[in-house]
């Protein structure tokens, strides 16, 4: 029997595994989070991504796809409409693993699989339109220019930098202070 591209089989023949990781990937849509042994979140993690790449994708063809794995209509409905929805301007990663411990009976090693719903930050959109705008002005001007502006926009930031070190410290001294000088009235 050959093995399978992404590691061992879990518990079983191939046809188990593939019922296995459909019920799995259901479940997870359905309440957005499992528990269940790392080794399956790590093996369900690609199939769910897949399905949710299907679901952003809309068409008639990929819905029927994901209808040949997992049967429930409103299941695939709700995949289709809301994760969709929610996982638009995520271009992968709607998935995230965290280990929680061991289970108590046979101390396996478990983990919660949850999907990511959260939008993308508004800070991680601006340093990807930074990084894009100055990939272009970099191929438009020329090396030795590029490089002068990154080196006194380097100065620029190490100065704030040390400034807001400064009255942070300043902040957290006199609250000290202060705390000490209460400490010795009520005394």
């Amino acid at each position: 029997m050959p093995t399978p591209t992404k590691g061992p089989r879990l518990g079983g023949g191939a046809a188990h595994e593939r019922l296995m990781l459909a019920n799995l990937s259901a479940a997870l849509f359905e309440h957005k989070r499992i528990t269940t042994t790392v080794t399956k979140a790590k093996r369900l993690r690609p199939y769910a991504e897949r399905l949710v790449t299907f679901a952003k994708r809309g068409d008639l063809s990929s819905r029927r796809r994901v209808l040949a794995l997992i049967s429930n209509k409103g299941l695939v409905h709700e995949l289709f409409t809301d994760i969709a929805s929610a996982m638009e301007n995520r271009d992968g990663g709607y998935t995230r693993i965290t280990k929680i411990g061991n289970r108590k009976g046979d101390n396996a090693p478990m983990a919660v699989i949850e999907l990511v719903m959260e939008p993308v930050s508004p800070k991680q959109a601006v340093v990807s339109e930074a990084n894009n705008a100055a990939k272009t002005d970099a191929a438009k001007s020329d090396a030795a220019g590029s490089k002068s502006v990154t080196a006194t926009d380097d100065a620029e930031v190490v100065e704030a930098d040390v400034e807001t070190e400064s009255t942070e410290a300043d902040e957290s001294n006199s609250k000290a202070e202060d705390s000490a000088a209460e400490d010795s009235e009520k005394k």
